[in-house]
């Protein structure tokens, strides 16, 4: 499995044509107290760079936008019910969504962890 960032702020995890999408601790940070999250339906399809989703926190909302090319095949109900998660856990209970890759070989331009540091020194 593969852990890249996006410069919007999203973590994907990556297995084959399979991966999982969330905020980073960055992200979260920025918004602080996440109260509401908007999650994208199952079966929907969404281009790289597609809005997918909204977080709202205490401070401000911010779109979530879709890292790769592909379509939606889980959410996470819990995120929805305990909006929290993004902020206590956000690069693993609070995950957003599964998308299953349309175009595996768009990992390739995010950016590993050294170079998302970087990013947000």
């Amino acid at each position: 499995m593969s852990l890249k960032y996006t410069q919007d702020h999203e973590w994907v995890q990556a297995d084959g044509t399979h991966a999982t999408v969330g905020i980073t601790l960055h992200a979260q940070d920025a918004l602080g107290d996440v109260v509401f999250v908007e999650l994208p339906e199952v079966g929907t399809q969404f281009k790289q760079g597609d809005v997918a989703g909204v977080v709202e926190s205490v401070k401000a909302a911010a779109d979530v936008y879709m890292p790769l090319t592909g379509e939606i095949v889980e959410v996470n109900a819990a995120l929805r019910d305990d909006p929290s998660l993004a902020n206590s856990d956000p690069m693993g209970a609070g995950w957003f969504f599964k998308v299953k890759l349309a175009e595996p070989s768009q990992l390739d331009a995010l950016m590993d962890e050294t170079s998302y540091q970087q990013l947000i020194a």
